[in-house]
């Protein structure tokens, strides 16, 4: 252990200063923006996407990659931008992140055929990967420890939790202004903000110390390689099954390469991934309780939002409307959470939340269904308040696991934590679908074997629909239930440590 004084002269003066009291609230304005996008774009075409399908002439077989793309890029390349933003300037990384997304979405926009959009989705995810985890590095180094990081997370965490709703109100607006050209809309719009936002970066946010020359060249392409085959394996998964030759042969070649990721990394002198950033008990439980939590909060959507179109009719814009009571809840829950974070342990906010995200997904699993005699759920009563429950719950959980997750680490460490803990996030999103698609698939396609011509009636296919869907609720709140289990037994760090800044290595208890 090093004693205070070393440990601030560890943290340069220039990475903790910030930009100036009067600069913070611009700079956070940036950097939320560039974090909402980026999330959005997950969920902001899934309305549009028979739209696209029709307008472009897809094959069926590839209608999913208009989702899985941007996915498999986003989430296998984190790591490299998070250790990009380390070397090199997460500023430079950041506004060379939204350039990139900037102009990927402007030629997903412009596309005339399947190819070009989805070469244009793939782009837009490296974009956001190099962009994410700079956004959230940028945090660490613009503003002070304590209650003004506090807020500044609580609204990064924020828009991580309500871009995929966002995305689907935005999509279904968009959508609804012009069944033909409104699908475009959805990647165009982010074209003038993205190169907005990186054209004011350079004046709201401080760049931080590059150090050229350390790339670990064979550490970034197994790493990459082996992440990108494991996300493409999960999300094949979801699709084919997890028997599916593809999916087998995409999951042991990912696992292999980056176990082999991994002893590289045991032996280089400057690895990609240091370990490190693992041996801090609090921080390795926020970086797992944060793979379980979005599993279950993605795959809410992915349900929710085809049972409100297909089972309850609702239009793609009337669908939107249906989640803005998610953005509320969380917007609201995640400034309670940075208030009370400062006087209440990151444990019992985080574990509160969690309990009350999986109550929220056992109550969507309690949506009635009934082949012999179909019924609808009632929006007002079986739907919206499990939807402000799990608003609040995951208001509750991002707040304290993003603060805990990046608490304290190396400065020279911190891109590669934010790069890790949104790889958590869209790794543990991507296996949390796969897994619940694959429950709900099969439990449907057991009944629809078991009413045979029945199943094909509209009704009977919805309620078909909702006995699968449910079931993957319920399986999602046991996971769910898995995130409080690490956050209650791990989670170890005081509110009094929260306030304090410097790298591992300071005097702090955390367990």
């Amino acid at each position: 252990m090093t004693d205070l004084t070393k440990t601030e002269a560890a943290v340069p003066p220039d990475e903790t200063d910030g930009t100036g009291g009067k600069h913070l609230g611009w700079a956070l304005v940036l950097i939320s923006v560039a974090q909402l996008m980026v999330v959005l774009d997950g969920t902001i075409a899934n309305i549009a996407i028979p739209y696209i399908a029709a307008d472009l002439s897809f094959d069926p077989a590839n209608i999913s990659w208009i989702v899985t793309g941007y996915a498999l890029a986003f989430g296998g390349l984190l790591l490299l931008g998070g250790r990009l933003g380390d070397l090199y300037g997460r500023r430079r990384m950041f506004i060379t992140g939204l350039v990139v997304f900037a102009i990927a979405s402007g030629l997903g926009g412009l596309a005339t055929n399947e190819t070009l959009l989805l070469a244009a989705r793939a782009l837009q995810g490296a974009g956001a990967a190099l962009a994410a985890p700079a956004a959230l590095a940028l945090i660490t180094t613009t503003f002070p420890a304590g209650p003004a990081r506090n807020r500044a997370f609580a609204v990064y965490a924020a828009m991580s939790g309500v871009g995929a709703a966002v995305g689907l109100i935005l999509g279904g607006w968009l959508t609804g202004l012009d069944p033909e050209l409104g699908w475009r809309l959805t990647f165009l719009i982010n074209t003038p903000i993205g190169l907005a936002a990186a054209f004011l970066a350079p004046r709201f946010l401080k760049e931080s110390e590059s150090r050229p020359g350390q790339m670990d060249v064979p550490g970034a392409i197994t790493g990459t390689l082996g992440l990108v085959g494991i996300v493409y394996g999960i999300t094949r998964a979801g699709e084919d099954g997890w028997g599916d030759t593809w999916t087998i042969a995409s999951l042991v070649g990912g696992v292999a390469l980056f176990t082999g990721f991994m002893v590289l990394e045991s032996r280089v002198e400057h690895p990609l991934l240091p370990f490190r950033v693992f041996t801090n008990r609090t921080r390795a439980a926020s970086f797992a309780a944060m793979f379980l939590a979005p599993a279950a909060m993605f795959a809410m959507f992915y349900f929710l939002s085809q049972y409100i179109q297909n089972v309850m009719g609702y239009t793609p814009l009337k669908a939107g409307v249906a989640f803005l009571p998610f953005c509320a809840g969380i917007m609201i829950a995640a400034g309670l959470g940075s208030s009370l974070i400062n006087r209440i342990d990151a444990r019992y906010l985080a574990g509160a939340g969690t309990l009350l995200a999986s109550g929220a997904l056992f109550g969507f699993s309690r949506i009635p269904f009934d082949t012999a005699n179909p019924v609808k759920a009632d929006y007002v009563t079986d739907i919206m308040p499990f939807i402000v429950i799990m608003a609040f719950g995951m208001g509750l959980v991002f707040v304290p696991l993003t603060l805990t997750a990046v608490h304290h680490l190396r400065a020279e460490d911190s891109g590669i934590g934010s790069g890790v803990l949104n790889t958590m996030q869209q790794v543990g999103g991507a296996l949390g679908l796969a897994v619940l698609s694959t429950v709900a698939t099969q439990i449907g396609t057991d009944r629809g074997q078991e009413l045979g011509q029945r199943a094909a009636d509209p009704l009977i296919a919805g309620q078909i629909f909702t006995e699968g869907a449910t079931n993957a609720f319920f399986v999602g709140s046991l996971m769910m239930l898995g995130a409080s289990a690490v956050v209650w037994i791990f989670l170890n760090v005081k509110h009094t440590e929260l306030a304090t800044d410097g790298p591992d290595g300071a005097p702090v208890h955390m367990g």
